[in-house]
């Protein structure tokens, strides 16, 4: 296991191909081999992985989306006198999504003269790339809007719900659009008909979600274990019950984090505990055991092998899993 210290706060942690990154509130991304990369006037707001595998992509309150390799950066997109508030990035098509007010941006990792700016009537919240990186959807109040990611003048799909939808996510078979919402539940739609998935009950906001088991659950943080929900056959969760795993009465879990193939599950608590479970199997492993500040930054690398988490006071690690 390695162990880090920031001086500033984590804003995310993520795995590129070749190890763990975190981006910093001081407008950094670190690398776990100790290379470093600062190219923000100010606080990293929202990261991704590259198109490419190599290095992320991160938007600051600056109004900058930059590429960042070890030891190098590069400017990618500005969005003027505005925040970038949330990120996404394709491998499968090249493209990165990013969101600035009420405008989602789309440019092309190997084409810098590309660009689309999609317009909302409200401040689009956050972004996500379908599975094959062809369509993106935007959350914002009122549900959820569908753009085809390279076609210019185009009306959105748009998923209706009454709300704010603060976050959003396709399932790994791009059948649902789940959003999270500012009023402790979740929505979802099935795209082939657009019928309504309610998924309430939380105790919390839900900040995290994330699917594995070939796609057939979505866990997702937001109460004092991690919640479960079935996305098995043609209705996913329609009709049945969420399960709960760590159940622990003094904490919440704070993010989840997890890989779509596989059947393992990370958590990161409001207590600064971090664990990994097999919902299949029995009992937790406890990567971090140490209570401390909330977890605020969580990751699981593409093959399910390590786990790299950051919490509220800078402290960081990377386990083997």
């Amino acid at each position: 296991m390695s162990r880090f210290q920031f001086d500033a706060q984590p804003t995310a942690a993520l795995f590129d191909r070749t190890g763990a990154a975190f981006a910093l509130g001081d407008g950094s991304v670190r690398f776990e081999g100790g290379e470093f990369s600062a190219a923000h006037d100010g606080a990293v707001l929202c990261a991704a992985v590259h198109p490419s595998g190599d290095g992320v992509v991160t938007g600051g309150d600056d109004g900058r989306v930059v590429w960042h390799r070890r030891g190098e950066a590069g400017l990618l997109a500005t969005a003027k006198g505005a925040w970038i508030d949330s990120i996404d990035a394709s491998a499968e098509s090249g493209l990165i999504a990013f969101s600035h007010g009420r405008t989602l941006s789309v440019i092309d990792a190997k084409d810098a003269a590309f660009r689309r700016d999609f317009q909302h009537e409200r401040t689009v919240s956050g972004v996500a790339f379908e599975p094959k990186g062809r369509r993106v959807a935007a959350s914002t109040y009122g549900g959820a809007a569908l753009w085809f990611a390279r076609i210019a003048d185009q009306k959105p799909t748009l998923l209706k719900w009454a709300g704010s939808h603060i976050g959003v996510a396709f399932s790994p078979d791009g059948a649902f659009v789940i959003t999270s919402m500012q009023d402790n539940q979740l929505h979802g739609w099935r795209l082939k008909d657009q019928k309504n998935l309610r998924m309430g009950g939380y105790p919390t906001k839900v900040k995290s979600v994330a699917f594995l088991s070939n796609g057939q659950l979505m866990a997702t943080s937001g109460a004092q274990g991690a919640v479960l929900w079935p996305f098995i056959g043609a209705n996913g969760p329609m009709g049945r019950e969420a399960t709960e795993i760590g159940f622990d009465e003094g904490s919440h879990v704070a993010l989840v984090a997890a890989q779509p193939k596989s059947g393992l599950l990370a958590a990161g608590l409001s207590d600064g505990r971090v664990w990994l479970a097999d919902p299949a199997g029995q009992g937790l492993n406890f990567l971090k055991a140490e209570r401390g500040a909330p977890i605020v930054a969580l990751a699981m690398s593409e093959d399910a092998r390590r786990v790299a988490w950051a919490d509220e006071d800078g402290h960081a690690g990377v386990a083997d899993v």
